[in-house]
């Protein structure tokens, strides 16, 4: 039989739109339970999806949901989400920390993508970037509201969303912590020019590495998963229209890898930062083009993401060429 998630009760920030709402979506056609947290209520101008939206369409694959609006910079709102989960479903068995971004934050959410990738892409994609965008990015230019902004929804929401969900999901079976954040690295690469996002991010992975020591003896399976290629969600479909070079491929992509470190054992799977197109190979996953965005490309054409290392992209050039002999 294959691993399922039926019955399981997942907790996902960010649920509204994205990686977010796929990982919904995958889990919700096992069966499971999930509570959709996030601050959109009312559609946007530009970005599809509310926390309404995705729990019709989460019912409508068979599982079971409810909107739960939450700001998790506020530690209330997060403890009562996360009791209304409880008192609604019995418990929970899985949180996803994934990014949150409320309406009028909008347009910073655009500002932390530009940013991102004037960054990460390669040289002919960022300079198409930068000719559209206000690169303030550095330390001496980023404002402290921007600096705050990022830690609070990064870090610390991260930290914060882990703490109340721990004592159930210390009574939960096979529970597990998946944070969206990348692997570490000291190369000062990874923190030139961009510092305070870097920072944020790092915050979110120091956050599983600590956790996965920490609830280690409860057999709570605590990892991070990240993605080689930049994603197709809402937002960056939209950065697409004017930088056409961006070559993404679709959340589902990390949905599938989500499923399979959530249906792994979380005494065993514990303390790693996954990659997302690894974690599918490693599975045994060959074809990769349902994941792509654009048709007619290919893996070779996809934008890379930021935070990948060589040693990463060694091992993925090492697992495609073991399977293009099989």
């Amino acid at each position: 039989m294959s691993p399922s998630l039926k019955g399981k009760v997942l907790f996902i920030t960010g649920a509204s739109r994205g990686i977010g709402e796929a990982i919904a979506l995958k889990a919700a056609k096992d069966g499971a339970k999930i509570a959709v947290v996030a601050k959109t209520t009312e559609p946007h101008p530009t970005l599809p999806g509310t926390i309404y939206t995705v729990v019709e369409q989460i019912k409508k694959l068979g599982g079971d949901a409810i909107p739960i609006k939450c700001d998790i910079r506020d530690e209330k709102q997060v403890e009562q989400a996360i009791k209304k989960t409880v008192e609604t479903f019995g418990g929970i068995d899985i949180v996803i920390n994934n990014d949150v971004w409320e309406k009028k934050q909008q347009r910073i959410k655009f500002f932390i993508i530009f940013l991102v990738f004037t960054m990460f892409v390669s040289d002919r994609v960022a300079k198409n970037i930068r000719s559209s965008a206000i690169n303030i990015t550095d330390t001496e230019n980023m404002t402290l509201s921007r600096y705050d902004l990022l830690q609070s929804i990064n870090a610390r929401g991260a930290w914060v969303v882990s703490k109340y969900a721990i004592p159930y999901l210390k009574k939960a079976k096979n529970p597990h912590i998946l944070t969206l954040s990348p692997p570490l690295s000291m190369d000062p690469h990874w923190f030139n020019g961009r510092t305070a996002y870097t920072m944020s991010k790092y915050g979110m992975s120091m956050t599983v590495l600590g956790l996965s020591a920490e609830l280690e003896k409860y057999g709570i399976g605590v990892n991070a998963l990240w993605p080689l290629t930049t994603i197709g969600t809402a937002a960056l479909i939209i950065v697409r229209k004017t930088n056409p070079d961006l070559i993404n491929r679709t959340p589902e992509i990390m949905a599938d890898a989500a499923h399979v470190i959530l249906t792994s054992n979380s005494k065993e799977c514990t303390g790693n930062f996954f990659i997302d197109e690894v974690v599918l190979r490693e599975y045994g996953v060959r074809d990769f083009s349902k994941y792509i965005e654009t048709p007619g490309t290919t893996d070779a054409d996809m934008t890379l993401d930021g935070y990948i290392e060589e040693s990463t992209l060694k091992h993925l050039a090492h697992l495609r060429n073991i399977q293009s002999r099989l």
